[in-house]
Order: structure tokens, then sequence, then C-alpha cells
């Protein structure tokens, strides 16, 4: 919506934090005006924050102001969070404590990158620290998942990371092997939680062939499965893009070729999942396109494998932003070189602001893996 519908964000902007000054708190899930508190984390964060990151026309002490009042409330978790820096798996009743926890973490990403750049140096040392939950409590350097923790820091037992009890387990909709990588606002981070780039790729590599039983009261949300990533829910969308980060994006665009070919169709039943306000196809649309954001808030597009020859895309302004595969085919897969207006382009990322100024991106695909964005400079 950032990309085709500038025009609409001060607006939803606007609207955001009215709801911030009659309820006290950015919405979570609202319904016919009505806040449903249905889903994990603080999800109206990450939206605003990403709004007054990509420059649009918000007041950006008041967006940290309603994030911040959000973030500290008693209720959800977050009064378990503020004490523990984590939510205990013992002491939370509403179970589900690593969904939870990983989805506050990335809220508070965004919060530490707003403050950063408005200067509040306290707000952004308290919610990055707050960010870094995912390393400093649930991972789990033995296993190599995040897991449910005890109020006396013990990692709860038994464990098994393919089994799944819906709502009534230490995930929401998924089991360890899906949540092992929510960490999108810091994947470095989570690289080296892994030991390095080599194990990190190995354990990747391993979600989309391991095969496992979930259980017979697995959550139904776990669908559209290549091994035991998930495409069918959106904890699972930023993943395969996750191989741009450590060098590897010849190793997503097979995979991700595999999730727009198998996993939509135009019929009844052409998702594999819960459209959940759009992002099944959102995701298809951009990653159709030959780009995704993967950090919730700040504003870079991760390359992949373009479907189409040619996207025209109205960015508004009278601009557009047009993307060029050449040699684009079923078999030619792998990005083999880019430009940007005309320009040799290494990075295998782009920013928001070069899509919104319009121009040409213009991609040379070809059938066989390339050095194309491998270098550490070059990724995101």
């Amino acid at each position: 919506m950032t990309i085709i519908h500038p025009e609409k964000q001060r607006d939803i902007a606007q609207t955001m934090l009215h709801i911030y000054e009659q309820q006290g708190k950015l919405p979570v899930w609202h319904l016919v005006g009505n806040e449903t508190d249905c889903m994990v984390g603080n999800p109206g964060i990450p939206v605003l924050i990403d709004l007054a990151l990509k420059g649009f026309d918000v007041d950006k002490n008041k967006v940290l102001e309603a994030a911040k009042a959000s973030a500290m409330r008693d209720e959800r978790g977050m009064g378990l969070l503020k004490k523990y820096g984590y939510l205990p798996c013992d002491l939370d009743p509403e179970y589900e404590t690593v969904a939870k926890g990983l989805e506050y973490a990335l809220a508070d990403a965004g919060i530490a990158k707003l403050a950063k750049q408005l200067g509040r140096t306290d707000d952004y040392n308290y919610f990055y620290k707050r960010s870094q939950s995912y390393k400093d409590h649930y991972f789990d350097k033995n296993t190599g998942f995040m897991r449910g923790k005890t109020s006396e820091g013990k990692f709860r037992e038994p464990f098994d990371p393919f089994n799944s009890v819906h709502r009534q387990d230490d995930y929401t909709e998924g089991n360890a092997w899906q949540y092992a990588w929510l960490v999108p606002h810091d994947v470095h981070g989570l690289v080296k939680c892994f030991g390095g780039e080599k194990p990190f790729v190995a354990k990747l590599d391993s979600l989309f062939i391991l095969e496992g039983k979930m259980g017979a009261d697995a959550s139904p949300d776990i669908s559209g499965l290549i091994g035991q990533y998930a495409h069918g829910n959106e904890p699972s969308h930023h993943i395969i893009y996750m191989y741009n980060y450590v060098g590897m994006p010849w190793k997503a665009a097979p995979k991700l070729r595999q999730v727009m070919n198998t996993l939509y169709n135009d019929g009844i039943d052409g998702l594999s999942g819960n459209e959940d306000v759009g992002q099944m196809s959102a995701w298809y649309i951009l990653s159709s396109m030959g780009l995704y954001q993967v950090e919730p808030a700040g504003g870079k597009y991760i390359f992949g494998s373009p479907l189409f020859n040619k996207t025209v895309v109205n960015v508004g302004g009278g601009k557009t932003f047009t993307i060029e595969a050449k040699n684009n085919s079923a078999k030619n897969i792998y990005i083999q070189s880019a430009k940007l207006n005309g320009k040799r382009y290494t990075r295998s990322y782009i920013d928001y602001k070069d899509i919104m100024k319009g121009g040409t991106l213009e991609f040379v695909m070809g059938d066989q893996p390339s050095s194309f964005g491998t270098k550490v400079s070059d990724r995101p």
C-alpha cells in the first residue's frame, strides 16, 4: 500500500493515532470500529512506524508517543515482559508466549529505530534491549529453536519442535520450526545465534525438507507446507528472503518460484492459507514483481525472482517504477545482473525512496546461480 497508494497513508496514520487517543493504544485488530485484541503482539506499531520512517506526513513525536504507550501497558502479557524481559510460559495464562514475545520484539525494534532518529537515547536503549529478547531469552542454542521459558529461566520440557497444539502451546498457529525465524527486524543477529552463516544456512535449508508429525491437535492454520515451511500463515512469509542476508539470493530463487507456481492459482481454493486482510495476495504481488519488504519497519525491499518480463507500477505523483526482467523464463530464474536507471546496480535489495522516485530497475536473468548480491557490501 505504501507503494501503490501513497496518497492514502497520511489518512491511515491519522486514523491509527485517533484510535490511540480513544482507546489508549494503537489498534491490535479492529473490526467494525471495535478492538478485538485477537492478534498476538503489537501489530499496529510497526505499520505506523513504517509510515514515519518512509517519510510520510505524520507527526513522528506523536507516533513515538502512541507506540510507547501501546508497548508499555500491562495487558496481554506486557506486564510480565516489563518485569522479566520476556513472557514466562508458566505465568502467562494465555499460552503462546514465544509467539507473543517475538511479535513484541519486532514491534519494539521499530520503536527503537524511530527513537534513535528523533534523538531519544533512553527510549532507544530501552526498546532496543527489548527487541533483542529473542536472543537473550527465547533462543536455545542447544536445539537451535525459540522455546518457552519459565519464570525460573528454564526452557519448557518436554520439547518437540514438530508438535503443535492449537492455541495451547508456546506458538501461535505454528510450531518451533516455523517460529525459529521470526526475527525479521534483526536477521544478522539471528544468524549469530546459530553460530554463523554456515550453520544458519544448513538449518534454513532443512526447513524446506523435513517432515514430521505435528500431532492431532495441530493448528489448522499451518498450511501451504513445503517441508516445515508454512506459506499459508504469515509468520513464514519473510523466511525465504533471509537467504539474501547471508549472500545466497540464488538459494531463494527456486523456492520463491515454487511457492508462486504451486501454492497460488485462480481457483476458488487458489490460496494456500487464510487471506488475512490481503497479506497472502500482497506477498504474491510483491514477489511476482521480484521484491519483498522483510523488515517490519524501515523500507528495504529484498530482491527475489520476478515472474513477469515487465511490471509497471504507478507510484503516485505521475511517476512510474518499471521492473524489467530480460531473458526471463521458467528456467531463467536467477538474477545475473541489475541496472537502476541505466547504471550498474549490485545490491540485492532496493530502498523504498528509490522505488518512489520512479525509474527503471532492470534485471538480466539466467538459468544458473550467479555471484549477484553475494558480496557482504551488497547484502541487506
